[in-house]
């Protein structure tokens, strides 16, 4: 009994251990995946902190190296600056062979019609002999060969009598479009030799116009530098007095290096300091002054000039009035024989400038402190003065009309196109035939010319679209001497259509050397503003704080809606048609302003209502969450501040704000009420709120 007992307690033993054992394998087996779990953690948690260094420490080398590249595109201007004037001399002197053209066209250039088409084979319509076919089979078969032969014979020569028709079509518009391409070089040339003529014999007009080339055609000036210039030439003295646009102070930068700082994960500037800002300024002024010196006595191989008065001015504001003006701040009366005995690309500029040639430079330029200036061009007696775009160029408000197609038509033919005018009559409403040799993106160009004094209405930008479309061109182009409202705008949106306002084409006439001012005294440096028509107008200066880049437009309604599209002012319709309303550049500190005559606003109109939209150009991205701290300051028309209107602010998310409107009481008296609604969509909702329609 003990024996099995001893047996029993045996077997139950050995399957207790057995079973312990199973228990401390799977107890093993889950501490083993535990830690496997666990180490396995540890490897992704280390692997994800070291993707998180490699990704901060890859975006800070990106913000360190934005911040590099900031700093040495400020060192490069810097330098680009100091060294203007070795710059410059280093340039080849101008010649009056730079103005001429070559007799050379792009030559004919059929394309696809220069190729024959090719006449069937008769070899191909031959029915093969044998087989098992009868003789009557046979015959049939060879007539319906010749049947197919003969079809195709006279389609092939029809094709090619077709295409000989449209080679001959095209070659004689080629020959046409050559022709007067050839004259017009010829021409021009004939113009240069004129002039190179009347330069020798010291004709004014003559030598004021090639010096004006000459500088015009320098190349060393650095981006941004303005080149405005009025001369005149004493012919008893052979002086030449000149005044030339220069620089302002903001050309020097006023950041000197750019550093990234982790910690607080920014770029901090660093700012260059207003003593080496203030030195750098007097030096490019000067380096400005013989540069123009250099170009003007280098290009003078005819020996015209015996000296040159030279005034730099600077277009600003007056620090003692306010109000924008001309201000001088160098003058020099420099004589040849001194200027060529200098080593101008090794001197001091401001000690060549001062102590060499005995010239006055402002003190303390930055501060708008001016000089008064030496002779000027009014002063010559008889004398010839020309002013880039002004009195000595023609109004294109008063050319003869055949005049201006012309001159459309010589523009065209300086930018490298084909341009001829179209006869008086039955020209399809086309003023100017133009013909694009680029063999991508020309073509066809038709092209109508309006010398208009109010907005080109959207009817005429719809008449072009359809010349296009009935003459097949590639392109239209509609030139004019105003402006094109918001509704043209819309209109050639998205189409084959060019539209050129009167300021960018006297920039477009300038750039190639051609001529052309719009009314009376426009753009001249010393010219006053034209008279207000109106005095009494008030001025409503528009600030806000941050860094948002807002349009500041308004809106002439009757009630809720514009009274059309050509009273909503905007930077493409600067204007009213009657000038109640016109944008103004910002004055003093304020970042928009508007001119405001309200006398004369429409009898129909009820409200004026202003609006601010964020820029989709230079910020797309962009709401008005930084559009706070805003304000209207009202100032009359002595500039004296007599009111200032608080605006609401700006909300994230919204890209147009009404900032409010000036609504009409008895009296002809306007009272201004608060606005503060947002748009989502921007200008364009806006606007289409006020039944404007937005294509």
């Amino acid at each position: 009994m003990s024996r099995r007992s001893q047996g029993l307690l045996g077997m139950w033993a050995e399957a207790q251990r057995q079973q312990q054992r199973r228990a401390e394998v799977a107890h093993r087996a889950q501490v083993q995946q535990q830690r496997e779990q666990e180490r396995q953690a540890r490897a992704a948690e280390r692997a994800m902190a070291r993707m998180h260094r490699e990704r901060q420490t890859a975006y800070r080398r990106q913000r360190e190296a934005d911040a590099r590249r900031r700093t040495e595109e400020l060192d490069a201007r810097v330098a680009a600056l100091t060294d203007l004037l070795a710059a410059g001399c280093r340039a080849p002197a101008f010649s009056a062979a730079a103005l001429l053209r070559p007799e050379r066209i792009e030559p004919f250039a059929p394309g696809a019609l220069a190729t024959p088409v090719v006449m069937p084979d008769p070899a191909r319509y031959q029915v093969p002999t044998g087989g098992l076919r009868s003789g009557a089979r046979r015959d049939r078969d060879q007539q319906e060969a010749r049947a197919r032969y003969e079809q195709d014979w006279y389609a092939a020569q029809s094709a090619e009598s077709r295409r000989q028709a449209q080679l001959a079509a095209y070659r004689q518009q080629y020959d046409q479009w050559a022709a007067g391409a050839l004259d017009g070089i010829r021409r021009h040339n004939a113009g240069v030799q004129e002039l190179v003529a009347g330069l020798r014999a010291g004709a004014a007009d003559a030598v004021v116009e090639y010096f004006s080339a000459a500088l015009y055609s320098g190349t060393s000036w650095p981006e941004g530098f303005p080149r405005q210039l009025s001369a005149g030439y004493d012919t008893a003295a052979r002086q030449l007095v000149l005044d030339w646009e220069l620089p302002g102070y903001d050309v020097v930068p006023a950041v000197k290096a750019v550093r990234y700082l982790p910690t607080a994960d920014e770029e901090r500037e660093t700012a260059r300091p207003t003593a080496q800002c203030r030195a750098l300024y007097r030096d490019v002024l000067a380096q400005s002054v013989l540069l123009v010196l250099r170009d003007l006595f280098a290009a003078d191989t005819y020996g015209a000039l015996d000296s040159v008065v030279l005034n730099g001015f600077v277009d600003d504001v007056d620090p003692v009035t306010g109000r924008p003006a001309t201000l001088f701040l160098v003058t020099v009366l420099a004589p040849r024989s001194a200027v060529e005995s200098y080593h101008l690309s090794q001197v001091s500029a401001l000690d060549c400038l001062t102590d060499g040639l005995r010239g006055q430079l402002s003190a303390r330029p930055d501060q708008r402190a001016p000089i008064r200036p030496g002779r000027r061009p009014d002063d010559i007696a008889g004398g010839a003065v020309v002013s880039h775009g002004t009195h000595g160029d023609p109004d294109l408000h008063e050319m003869d009309p055949l005049a201006f197609e012309q001159l459309i038509a010589e523009l065209f033919r300086a930018m490298g196109m084909g341009a001829v005018t179209t006869e008086r009559s039955g020209d399809g409403g086309i003023d100017v035939d133009a013909l694009d040799p680029d063999p991508i993106r020309g073509g066809k160009i038709v092209v109508q010319v309006k010398r208009y004094r109010n907005t080109v209405p959207p009817t005429a930008v719809r008449d072009l679209y359809g010349t296009v479309q009935s003459e097949g061109a590639n392109k239209g182009v509609l030139v004019t001497t105003s402006q094109f409202g918001p509704g043209a705008h819309r209109f050639a949106q998205g189409k084959p259509l060019t539209l050129i306002a009167g300021p960018e084409l006297v920039d477009l006439l300038g750039r190639y050397g051609l001529r052309g001012r719009l009314g009376p005294g426009a753009g001249r440096p010393d010219a006053p503003e034209p008279a207000d028509p109106a005095p009494d107008h008030t001025t409503l200066a528009v600030n806000w704080s941050g860094e948002a880049a807002l349009d500041v437009c308004a809106l002439v309604c009757k009630g809720t809606a514009v009274l059309d599209d050509d009273h909503f002012v905007f930077f493409n319709n600067p204007a009213t048609p009657d000038g109640s309303v016109r944008m103004l550049a910002g004055v003093t500190e304020d970042r928009a302003a508007l001119r405001v005559r309200f006398a004369d606003l429409p009898p129909a109109a009820d409200r004026l209502v202003l609006v601010a939209a964020v820029d989709p150009e230079s910020d797309p991205d962009a709401d008005l969450g930084g559009f706070t701290d805003a304000r209207i300051r009202l100032l009359d028309a002595a500039g004296t501040e007599r009111d200032r209107l608080p605006v609401s602010d700006g909300r994230p998310g919204e890209r147009a704000l009404v900032l409010g409107s000036f609504r009409r009481r008895g009296g002809d008296d306007w009272h201004f009420v608060l606005g503060g609604r947002g748009y989502p969509g921007g200008l364009a909702e806006l606007i289409g709120d006020f039944g404007i329609e937005v294509a």
